[in-house]
């Protein structure tokens, strides 16, 4: 019981305390990463409190992100406070920016994918080799077991099955589009369509999310930047054309369901 009233204090205490911006311009951010979208700015000197502690990326070496009283996270780099460790409750597990979830894609964006990745309903071998099944699901386990719909697969299963494997997809969207990309569902769903085909790494480094995060316009952004991804090599592939003319025309149709940025 003593225990349990002294650490009531302490708790208190840490949140009361207020500590001392560092770095000359701190962005405080939606998560405890620099993938997150920028809700405040600090300057040096500028007194912060803190309401709990959190992992996350790391910032010179230094992993511990620290949220604020005003709801955002900032890297404890940048925040004085006398120690590498803990000086605030740990933040609960659902903190930062695993509270916020992407949105899920539309059946347009789903009807999408499944077009051009094709499906098989039962278990084969990718060119690689890869034990594969439905709309392209890479399976992990023998036999594709961790599957939970039944195999032989109908078209219906295999597009739940395709939506989760967009899962990780979309969650990556999220985090490298910052708060000036504003996307409606279809112009998130071309994104979607995108990053599964080519990759969230190469989605990343592109100009396209580049310019996104600028604000600029979201549809000639698209319009001007997907049809440069048709390449394998030296040649332009027809399946690519096809498939960047197909996320063009999805991202100008039109929608008023908001998809970015989130709200958390």
């Amino acid at each position: 019981m003593k225990f349990t009233l002294v650490a009531a204090v302490a708790s208190c205490l840490a949140v009361a305390s207020a500590y001392p911006i560092k770095g000359d311009t701190v962005n405080c951010r939606s998560g405890p990463g620099t993938k997150y979208a920028v809700k405040k700015t600090y300057k040096k000197g500028q007194d912060v409190k803190l309401s709990c502690q959190m992992p996350g990326e790391s910032v010179n070496g230094v992993t511990l992100w620290d949220k604020t009283t005003d709801g955002c996270y900032v890297s404890d780099y940048y925040v004085k406070t006398g120690t590498s460790g803990y000086v605030a409750p740990k933040c609960p597990s659902s903190g930062g920016g695993s509270s916020c979830s992407a949105p899920r894609s539309n059946a347009a964006t789903v009807n999408l994918i499944a077009e051009f990745e094709g499906f098989r309903a039962s278990v084969y071998k990718d060119p690689s080799g890869n034990p594969t099944v439905g709309y392209g699901h890479l399976c992990t386990k023998s036999n594709c077991a961790e599957v939970k719909y039944p195999i032989p697969l109908s078209k219906a299963n295999g597009k739940k099955l395709l939506a989760d494997d967009m899962k990780p997809k979309e969650k990556c969207l999220k985090n490298m589009l910052k708060s000036k990309a504003v996307l409606n569902m279809n112009q998130y769903g071309a994104l979607v369509s995108w990053a599964f085909n080519m990759g969230c790494a190469a989605a990343e480094s592109s100009t396209l999310v580049k310019r996104l995060n600028k604000g600029e316009n979201v549809n000639k952004v698209l319009s001007e930047e997907l049809p440069k991804w048709v390449h394998a090599g030296d040649k332009v592939l027809p399946g690519l054309v096809r498939r960047r003319n197909a996320e063009i025309a999805l991202a100008k149709k039109k929608t008023t369901d908001k998809a970015l940025p989130v709200k958390c």
